[in-house]
């Protein structure tokens, strides 16, 4: 993709829909051969309605998983129904979950109700997340500060703590950070915090589920077109988003997805925990 293909100025209500971006993003897998990878494994994936978490929840349907989605709100039923459809049309259970995950009771029926759905529980990718921007720090609620880390730290900490009662030696726990958790990011100070703990909680929980044989790993995508985007960001940073980096434009879920499935595959990372995987469009970052 180049950079005439980069989103113009554009705008949606959050959390956003996968209809009415421009351009379209490409995030069904269309081109996505599986090869048994995930044969009979049961995952979970939060916000996995749209964007790399639809690509990642078709992926691991290609790769022969039953996946449940857990996803936010009215506004993404639509979205949430067409993954549904995608991972059904690979012969695949798909059982979809509408939840608050800033909520600690929500995440353990959620885990509860899926693992009793789908049989059990292998794969759980810690995707949902939010963000809102702001111009000065001062700007930043208290309110704000404390949905950012209840929605992107405290509901990782929670489905996984609920999982672990139902998962397997062999099984594997994905999170998804952010290029902003790596660098900061001085419009979204909570948002980058908030991922910047995703990632040391991702390290502590590999070290500690190590002797269970559970890993524990880490996707910190940079700019990727999805519609928390248009969702968040004023037009302005719409316009031309991901240009910036070096390979000159942003990211499609479709490409980010196969991270995912290569820290759920054991016939792949076997000897990956701890790991901060960051495809980020050829940005490099100290230390």
């Amino acid at each position: 993709m180049s950079a005439r293909n980069s989103p113009p100025a554009q705008q949606q209500t959050a959390p956003g829909a996968t209809e009415g971006m421009v351009p379209a993003p490409r995030d069904e897998m269309t081109e996505y051969r599986g090869r048994g990878l995930l044969d009979g494994k049961r995952a979970l994936v939060t916000g996995g309605d749209s964007g790399i978490g639809r690509a990642v929840s078709v992926a691991f349907a290609k790769e022969g998983a039953d996946v449940a989605i857990a996803y936010h709100a009215d506004l993404e039923d639509a979205d949430a129904e067409r993954t549904a459809e995608l991972v059904r049309a690979q012969q695949r259970q798909c059982e979809l979950h509408k939840t608050d995950l800033g909520d600690e009771a929500a995440c353990q029926r959620l885990v509860d109700e899926v693992a009793a759905e789908l049989g059990g529980l292998d794969v759980l990718v810690n995707h949902a997340g939010t963000q809102a921007p702001v111009e000065r720090f001062t700007d930043t609620t208290t309110e704000q500060f404390d949905r950012t880390f209840k929605v992107n730290v405290y509901a990782p900490f929670w489905l996984t703590r609920a999982a672990l009662a139902h998962m397997p030696a062999g099984s594997a726990i994905v999170n998804t950070g952010s290029v902003n958790g790596l660098r900061g990011n001085k419009t979204l100070i909570d948002y980058a915090a908030s991922k910047g703990a995703v990632h040391v909680l991702t390290m502590s929980l590999a070290q500690s589920l190590a002797q269970q044989g559970i890993r524990v790993n880490c996707v910190a995508p940079g700019p990727v077109w999805t519609p928390l985007i248009p969702a968040t960001l004023p037009e302005e940073s719409v316009e031309g988003f991901g240009e910036h980096v070096p390979m000159g434009r942003m990211g499609q879920p479709d490409e980010i997805a196969p991270s995912y499935v290569f820290f759920a595959a054991d016939q792949l990372s076997s000897y990956y925990t701890g790991e901060v995987l960051a495809p980020v469009g050829g940005e490099t970052h100290p230390g």
